[in-house]
């Protein structure tokens, strides 16, 4: 029966290379985001001297979205395969990011609702910046949802410091 056990034990745990494919197809996505970037940086260019000011702010915004985007993919890429998958063989590397190999499956949560909560707040002043082709209840349903973002933020970290503070006691 334990040889039974024992087998069954080492398939699930092999089968966590399942997961590999959704690590890499987040860096894909990224490279995606990549193609989205440079043509919004080109037309950002292209317009500089012929779009207005709030043009050209809406743009920026845009890139900052993409680029926090971007950012949020990679860190749940590096922390979900170094958590679930396998530790990523790269040593002591001079750009290893200092919190690689320390994100906890907690910690990629807090780090996934800020950067959420950071992507509405762009999308959230965009939105104010354009609020002259925004009514009221378009400009009301942004802010809501952004609040929502926010509130469950305060709520994920609030809930992981009770965790934390049982766990320690």
């Amino acid at each position: 029966m334990k040889s039974i056990e024992t087998a069954v034990e080492t398939w699930i745990f092999r089968c966590r290379w399942l997961l590999a494919p959704f690590f890499v197809g987040l860096v894909v996505a990224i490279v995606v985001l990549l193609v989205k970037f440079l043509k919004q940086l080109g037309l950002l260019v292209v317009g500089a001297f012929t779009d207005s000011t709030d043009d050209i702010i809406i743009s920026i915004l845009t890139l900052v979205d993409t680029a926090l985007i971007a950012s949020l993919l990679l860190i749940i890429a590096f922390s979900g395969y170094e958590n679930f998958v396998s530790k990523l063989s790269i040593g002591d590397h001079e750009d290893r990011p200092a919190w690689m190999g320390k994100v906890s499956f907690s910690d990629l949560k807090i780090k996934l609702i800020g950067a959420i909560v950071a992507i509405s707040a762009v999308e959230l002043l965009k939105a104010f910046i354009n609020s002259a082709q925004l009514d009221n209840t378009q400009l009301a349903w942004k802010v809501g949802i952004h609040l929502t973002f926010v509130t469950s933020g305060v709520l994920f970290a609030v809930s992981d410091r009770i965790t934390e503070g049982k766990g320690s006691g």
